[in-house]
């Protein structure tokens, strides 16, 4: 795989996982409008059960990749992509800190 396929395409997983968080963010948001204040039996299941769909969701963003080019003998590349997706997870981050900061 060449270097700027491997750029590319994990940036582009960081973005998903950024847009898979936004979305799970403004549920969480807006839950007490949709859903009422009241604690239910089903609430902490909710939570728990969005809890282990966003482990898997973010965790096949971040190592599926990774995980196949490596058993398909591409070792350097697999690496590569998980780097080049924690950099890009770590840009995304610090972007959202600083946004926090700016909008405080």
């Amino acid at each position: 795989m060449k270097k700027s396929k491997i750029a590319l395409w994990s940036l582009l997983h960081s973005l998903g996982v950024l847009i898979y968080i936004s979305a799970v963010a403004y549920i969480m948001n807006h839950g007490n409008q949709w859903f009422g204040k009241e604690d239910k039996f089903l609430t902490p299941v909710a939570a728990l059960m969005l809890f282990v769909l966003s482990a898997a969701v973010t965790g096949s963003l971040v190592l599926a990749k990774p995980i196949l080019l490596y058993l398909d003998g591409q070792k350097s590349d697999a690496i590569k992509f998980f780097l080049w997706t924690l950099g890009g997870l770590l840009i995304l981050t610090l972007f959202a800190f600083l946004g926090l900061l700016l909008l405080r």
